[in-house]
């Protein structure tokens, strides 16, 4: 037995007594992306119902509303302790959704809740995983992030394969209102193994290079997240990294409700077709995530992570342009979530890694929320002009082309900057 744990720590790339953290951790992403993704086609169905035309709207919505959201969040980061920011935070988002539940109970077609979910969780899901990863870079080092973010986005992976799979299979049983419920639940869940994770963390020894146990309020003000952006060179290259990011799955986001509404003119089988492309998605993520993307962030470093997806989605906008099958499509896209989440995402968790306390919660929730949202509406509004000025979908990829080199571009200098920073961590003030 204890040969077969050694096996299993090499591996896995763990060491000696970190496994009941990366349990956790994997608990912790599993259910909240399971509640998630069993939530995202009942999302994307709802925006549909609103018209395809209209989704710019939804994405200005939803960008406003994190506008709001953003300083009461950054308010309770101030006063809270850092250990009560989650579960507080985590808290209020399940009754949310047991209100969302009743609505849609009581109006399963109703257009104004159906806008409103949209806008509510395309909010909640941004600042709910912000936050989970904003916790796992103040417990873990830089060390240990390059060695098990990548394994702990596997949880998150696999929570994304379940979700959709629940949600194909229980739409039909139990409605829309029966889904949120259940994962309000999960959400519950995962609140509970953030917990276990900070307690973890309380009774390990701690790593040189990271910051003390979270047992203090953060201090500062609700906009202390936005004024570090600005006086940062570091973080603003990340909050562009972000809009980029974001901008190249809008184009692609928009061409996949367009393609889907045209073809599958029910909401149950849209649902059920929205589940399809996130299973596939997950399937890939979940095979990188394990096998590949601690090993490449530890031996090639966090650039190789950030730089790799950007540049095959600027071969695949190119290929678009020029053989614009679905066929084609769907591959891109499969490729281009698959690989965020297994190497764009942990290696953008990783560069808040050697940043100060504050910045991992307030500046990571401001770049990860109002950044990205903002992205989001500043694209969806250029997607929808370029529509307008004519049918030309060429013209659209071939933008997205150019956004996504800039992408990588930024993507390599941050990574050079992060590994500037890791060495030089121990004796500076860390004011990149």
């Amino acid at each position: 037995m204890p040969e077969l744990r050694q096996r299993l720590h090499r591996w896995l790339n763990i060491t000696p007594g970190e496994g009941p953290a990366v349990i956790a951790g994997l608990t912790l992403f599993y259910l909240l992306f399971c509640g998630y993704f069993m939530l995202r086609p009942v999302r994307e169905t709802m925006g549909v119902a609103g018209g395809v035309d209209n989704l710019q709207w939804l994405f200005t919505g939803t960008f406003l509303a994190t506008l709001v959201c953003l300083p009461l969040f950054g308010w309770l980061a101030s006063k809270v302790r850092r250990q009560r920011i989650l579960p507080w935070t985590y808290g209020v988002f399940a009754s949310h959704l047991l209100l969302f539940a009743w609505l849609l109970a009581r109006d399963p077609d109703g257009l104004w809740q159906a806008r409103a979910f949209y806008i509510w969780l395309s909010v909640f899901n941004l600042l709910a995983i912000s936050l989970a990863w904003s916790v796992l870079a103040d417990l873990f080092s830089s060390e240990q992030g390059k060695r098990l973010f990548g394994l702990l986005a596997a949880g998150a992976s696999l929570g994304g394969l379940s979700g959709p799979i629940l949600g194909t299979l229980l739409v039909a049983p139990l409605g829309h209102a029966g889904l949120v419920v259940l994962a309000a639940l999960f959400l519950l869940g995962s609140m509970a193994a953030a917990r276990y994770l900070q307690s973890w963390r309380a009774h390990q020894p701690l790593p040189a290079d990271s910051a003390p146990p979270p047992s203090k309020p953060l201090g500062g003000n609700p906009w202390a997240g936005a004024t570090a952006v600005l006086r940062s060179r570091y973080l603003l290259g990340i909050a562009l990294f972000v809009v980029l990011l974001a901008s190249v799955s809008t184009f692609l986001y928009f061409e996949q409700a367009r393609i889907v509404s045209e073809t599958f003119g029910d909401r149950t089988r849209q649902t059920q077709v929205f589940g399809m492309i996130d299973i596939a998605v997950q399937s890939l993520a979940i095979l990188t995530q394990v096998f590949f993307t601690g090993r490449l962030a530890k031996r090639l470093g966090v650039g190789v992570l950030l730089m790799g997806v950007p540049l095959l989605m600027a071969v695949g906008f190119v290929a678009l342009a020029l053989v614009p099958t679905f066929t084609l499509f769907v591959l891109v896209m499969v490729v281009r979530r698959a690989g965020e989440y297994a190497l764009v995402r942990p290696g953008r968790e990783m560069l808040f890694t050697v940043l100060p306390a504050e910045d991992k919660y307030k500046a990571k929730n401001f770049i990860d929320t109002v950044v990205y949202r903002g992205g989001d509406a500043l694209s969806g509004w250029l997607k929808r002009a370029l529509d307008l000025l004519g049918d030309h979908p060429q013209a659209a990829m071939l933008i997205g082309a150019l956004l996504a080199v800039g992408w990588g571009v930024s993507g390599r200098w941050l990574g050079r900057r992060q590994a500037a920073l890791e060495e030089a961590r121990p004796s500076i003030g860390l004011d990149p």
